[in-house]
């Protein structure tokens, strides 16, 4: 069984956030749930990706696809969902539109000449929240506002006044998960226009056993139409992450869906010899 390190939402390697994607082509269905999460609580990356082909004529999807951390499963992942998709075009096992039948519905991911994937997910319906007593005191800065972002990503949106704020914050992450089901998403507008993205910002998870998920694809459903509304455009680039690691999200806002465009660099191909 052949298991894949991918760094996704970036175009190199050792950047992005890394998703291990493990296929199983001829299986009908998914191993053992205690198989695939020891499985993930040993490869130890923020999420390990399984996914099987569905029967011929199933309706709206073509593969079942699950994603665990090195503690649970979650209902929605953006990073490893890339991931999967880039490894199922260039091992050659699909091509075109992929349609993933997942916890939170229906996904497609569509490759583009550039090498780029564009995923299709369900936006959030990110709503204002009152500040929770000790916010502040959990990420370590001032907070400009507080978002709920719905029962499928589970988290807070915290808006603080810049950039140079996000990236230097040091949160006390047994706070943050007091905070929130999942955990916090701390962001801000870019401090600099022409940078090459629109705005900022970091994840921590701790309920998820992540401290920080270095790139977020399901924290921009929510950050796509918190920006829009704020910047006037539905087309925006955001960047996740600190100095050390970081990656790209190009974000299109369609109403109750939202686009997720982005780059993958598989970087580690290997055997997975505990087979379930």
């Amino acid at each position: 069984m052949r298991i894949r390190f991918v760094d996704a939402f970036t175009p190199r390697p050792f950047g992005g956030n890394p998703a291990a994607v493990v296929l199983l082509p001829d299986s009908p269905a998914f191993p053992a749930d205690t198989w695939l999460q020891q499985v993930a609580a040993e490869v130890n990356l923020s999420e390990t990706a399984y996914a099987h082909p569905l029967p011929e004529g199933t309706p709206d999807a073509d593969w079942a696809l699950r994603w665990f951390t090195p503690t649970t499963e979650v209902d929605m992942c953006g990073h490893a969902t890339l991931a999967t998709a880039h490894v199922l075009h260039t091992t050659g096992t699909a091509t075109g539109t992929i349609r993933f039948a997942a916890r939170c519905g229906i996904l497609t991911a569509t490759a583009h000449d550039d090498g780029t994937i564009t995923l299709d997910f369900p936006t959030a319906p990110i709503a204002p929240a009152a500040l929770p007593d000790g916010v502040d005191r959990a990420i370590g800065a001032p907070v400009l506002s507080v978002h709920d972002t719905g029962p499928a990503v589970g988290d807070l949106v915290v808006e603080v006044a810049d950039e140079r704020t996000v990236l230097a914050l040091s949160p006390d992450l047994p706070a943050v998960a007091r905070l929130s089901r999942r955990g916090i998403i701390v962001t801000a507008a870019a401090d600099d226009p022409d940078s090459g993205y629109d705005f900022v910002s970091r994840c921590f998870f701790p309920n998820a056993g992540i401290d920080e998920d270095p790139v977020t694809g399901s924290a921009h459903t929510a950050l796509a139409p918190f920006w829009s509304a704020r910047l006037g455009r539905t087309e925006l680039t955001g960047r996740q992450g600190t100095a050390a690691r970081s990656g790209l999200v190009r974000t299109a806002l369609r109403g109750e869906r939202t686009l997720l465009t982005g780059s993958a660099v598989t970087v580690i191909d290997g055997e997975l010899l505990a087979a379930p």
